[in-house]
């Protein structure tokens, strides 16, 4: 993925709510297939990190794009996004 491309996915990603919270009991198989479900229909995710997590958002960034194929776009702070093209729901046209 390119600079251009990253930079225009951060754009659309300040207008989006975060839709997942990562609490105290970390990504468990449940949250996983959620944010693999919310991939495949919206394509950019955002979700935010509780304080009482295990995991800092860069971690759960990381391993949820390693376990689903995503690219990770941005993480500040607690919350982070993540993009994943989608294979029957194509809504986000990459520069």
């Amino acid at each position: 993925m390119t600079g251009k491309q990253r930079s225009y996915l951060r754009s659309l990603a300040n207008n989006i709510p975060a839709i997942f919270q990562v609490g105290k009991n970390g990504l468990e198989a449940n949250s996983i297939k959620q944010f693999d479900d919310a991939l495949e229909a919206r394509e950019l995710v955002k979700a935010s990190v509780m304080r009482n997590s295990p995991l800092t958002a860069r971690e759960a960034a990381d391993i949820l794009a390693e376990k689903l194929g995503a690219e990770v776009i941005q993480v500040v702070g607690n919350r982070f996004v993540l993009y994943r093209e989608s294979k029957n729901n194509k809504v986000i046209e990459l520069p």
